[in-house]
């Protein structure tokens, strides 16, 4: 049966503040959300959007190190940058707060001591890795080594993100620190444990009983945990960053990430009210009203984390609402190929925005009318072009515009009356009337690229009924079809402003540039599929495109923005040669390697590698032919000490004897840089 709720608190998972947020984090979970609760408030539902920077991962630490900065200086950096993103991107969170603020460290012991004191954590003392080179005790996340199920090389202790699999520290093949990159000892610690396994048959009657309506995904991948037997957790780590214990001498240890993280939601809440210098309880209802809607938007890495875990930490603490859906994605995918943080292969929303000003809609629409909901997708460029060519400027945009053109030229902007109505009318307003419920029905059951497909069949609609009566063929003869043409702008304008509504859930500055133009004032959902939102004698105004076409130019600077990261992320990971085999000094003892300077150069006729160089080796001059003509030019040369192996045999190559070799290094990126003294030396110096 189901609930009718007062109130809605909608989550979205907090984004760890050790990078940007790109395309995959969008479509996963911050698009759905935002199309979620911003429908909500169209229905005047009384909702609170909620998300915030999660700063207590170990992730953060990571980045921390690899920039030279603190961890403070981290999470403050990529604070803002998400943030701003968020709030440029048009996602409209209620408060976007913070877990290393006060408020939120007070809310994690809080509840961390309510169970302490009941008795519902275990401790033990058990082996954990330890770095024996850094000193440290590692947690999941400073733990790499290869993934059992899909063997790839660099799956973290608590999850391969690679295939999404869950793991810990025990199950990687061949664990190695990812601060030292040694391979991790096994050292006593003691640590508080949530035993998961005694609210295992609770969680199955509460979720595979209980809440079969869930997704597919989501309800598979709990099945799947809770079949094979839930085993208790640790929820303490051996770290110097993070919400410390409320519990004397345990100084070095602070609260599981996945402990704190979502009580972030919570205190996220209580930061809202704060602010607004609500009443101290204000929050409360949100949280412990068993008449509020509770929903958490993720993406597939944490349905175990949001779907077991913390519902039974709320359920061990006993006076909080428990989720009533958790709407998780599957992932989306970039040209086929998955998002990388680490490696820089993504598509970041704070370069978007930089890149694309002005089109925060084309990259939503694009993002819901390819969402993952069911599998994972794919996002390319030329899909993105597509889309907002064919469908936003073709179909939406062109309706729109020819409807608020034509407006403009007959009746000077003004909505015309409406007079007695044809089938073709009747029809039109019929058709009308039945899309706000399909699409309200699709929002509310998660189904975002269905309910987005029924907007734009809406705005299909519109382009026929306006190309069938093609009204600027009707105004050849304007008096003796002006009633006809009336009507049509009319109706058209009616859907319209319907489009201008139903659109803003998905297309939030579209639909309030188009609201401006038609001067409606604010409507309610229910109010939508309406013929008289508009009243005739009403003044609009032109809007001008509402999107423009996006030319192929602008696609392929994008796919080379990619492929050179590709290039340097190859760079970076490229290992040196294997090392040669084995030599004594007296094998080296025989070669001589000499300074000289480069006297002449010129190119070998009919060879496009070979340079033909003369040398001054202090002993004698000589000819040395070298294959760097596709690095350097002759000028470029002329005048450089290089080092030359002087004792090499003679060698005739295209005609010429070459009495010896340069000595060079490859770099990474397959260029040439000469071996050469760092000050200038005497010709002839022996190399040893």
């Amino acid at each position: 049966m189901s609930k009718n709720f007062q109130r809605y608190t909608v989550t979205a998972a907090l984004p760890y503040a050790n990078g940007g947020v790109h395309i995959g984090h969008l479509a996963g979970v911050y698009i759905p959300a935002d199309i979620y609760c911003r429908y909500l408030r169209l229905k005047n539902e009384d909702v609170l959007f909620i998300c915030g920077s999660d700063e207590h991962g170990v992730p953060v630490t990571i980045r921390a190190a690899k920039e030279g900065i603190t961890v403070q200086e981290v999470v403050d950096k990529y604070d803002k940058i998400i943030g701003d993103s968020f709030k440029e991107f048009g996602i409209s969170f209620d408060i976007y707060s913070r877990t290393s603020k006060p408020i939120h460290h007070e809310t994690s012991r809080e509840i961390f001591k309510t169970l302490y004191d009941k008795g519902v954590f275990v401790e033990d003392t058990s082996e954990q890795y330890f770095d024996p080179i850094a000193h440290k005790f590692l947690a999941d996340r400073y733990i790499v080594g290869t993934c059992p199920v899909c063997g790839h090389t660099d799956a973290y202790g608590d999850q391969c993100e690679n295939c999404g699999t869950s793991l810990t520290p025990d199950k990687l093949i061949n664990p190695r620190s990812k601060l030292s990159d040694a391979t991790p000892t096994k050292k006593e610690t003691k640590h508080w444990y949530f035993p998961l396994d005694k609210y295992e048959a609770w969680l199955k009657e509460w979720i595979l009983e209980g809440h079969k309506e869930w997704k597919t995904n989501v309800y598979g991948q709990c099945k799947s945990w809770l079949d094979a037997g839930l085993q208790p957790r640790p929820m303490t780590r051996d770290l110097d960053w993070g919400v410390p214990l409320p519990i004397p001498n345990t100084d070095g240890k602070v609260m599981y990430v996945w402990f704190d993280a979502p009580i972030g939601y919570i205190s996220a809440t209580k930061d809202y009210f704060a602010q607004k210098n609500a009443d101290a309880d204000a929050w409360k209802p949100y949280w412990k009203d068993e008449s509020t809607k509770l929903v958490h938007f993720i993406g597939k890495d944490n349905i175990v984390f949001h779907c077991i875990l913390f519902p039974a930490i709320l359920k061990a603490e006993g006076s909080y609402i428990l989720p009533e859906n958790v709407p998780a994605n599957e992932f989306l995918n970039l040209a086929d190929a998955k998002i990388s943080t680490s490696r820089n292969r993504a598509v970041w929303l704070d370069e978007y925005l930089r890149e694309f000003e002005g089109k925060q809609d084309v990259l939503r629409y694009v993002l819901t009318a390819n969402a993952p909901e069911t599998k994972d997708n794919s996002f390319t460029w030329k899909d993105f072009q597509d889309r907002n060519n064919n469908e936003l400027v073709s179909n939406l945009g062109n309706f729109v515009n020819r409807v608020l053109t034509l407006t403009q030229k007959y009746f000077d902007g003004v909505v015309p009356p409406l007079n007695d109505l044809e089938k073709v009318d009747i029809d039109l307003v019929e058709s009308l009337r039945t899309f706000p419920n399909k699409i309200g029905e699709s929002i509310e059951n998660y189904r975002f690229r269905e309910a987005l497909g029924y907007i734009m069949e809406l705005s299909s609609i519109g382009n026929k009924y306006f190309q069938e009566n093609e009204p600027w063929k009707l105004a050849k003869d304007f008096e003796g079809n002006k009633a006809r043409i009336e009507n049509v702008l009319h109706l058209a304008l009616q859907l319209t402003a319907n489009l201008a509504f139903l659109i803003e859930p998905f297309l939030p500055f579209t639909a309030q540039k188009l609201q401006k133009a038609l001067g409606v004032g604010k409507f309610y959902w229910n109010e939508l599929g309406n013929q008289d939102l508009l009243i005739s004698g009403q003044k609009i105004e032109q809007t001008g495109l509402l999107f423009e076409k996006i030319e192929d130019d602008i696609v392929q600077k994008q796919l080379n923005i990619l492929a050179e990261r590709e290039k340097m992320n190859e760079l970076d990971n490229k290992k040196p040669q294997p090392l040669a085999s084995e030599i004594t000094y007296d094998d080296f003892a025989k070669l001589d390697i000499r300074v000289a300077t480069i006297l002449k150069a010129e190119k070998m006729p009919k060879s496009d590698k070979l340079l033909k160089l003369l040398l001054d080796t202090g002993i004698d001059e000589r000819v040395v032919l070298s294959g760097i003509a596709k690095h350097f030019s002759p000028e470029e040369v002329v005048g450089k000490q290089v080092c030359v192996l002087c004792n090499l045999a003679p060698r005739k190559m295209m005609g010429e004897m070459s009495n010896g070799m340069i000595l060079m290094a490859e770099d990474k990126d397959g260029s040439l840089k000469f071996i050469e003294p760092s000050a200038a030396i005497w010709n002839g110096a022996k190399i040893s």
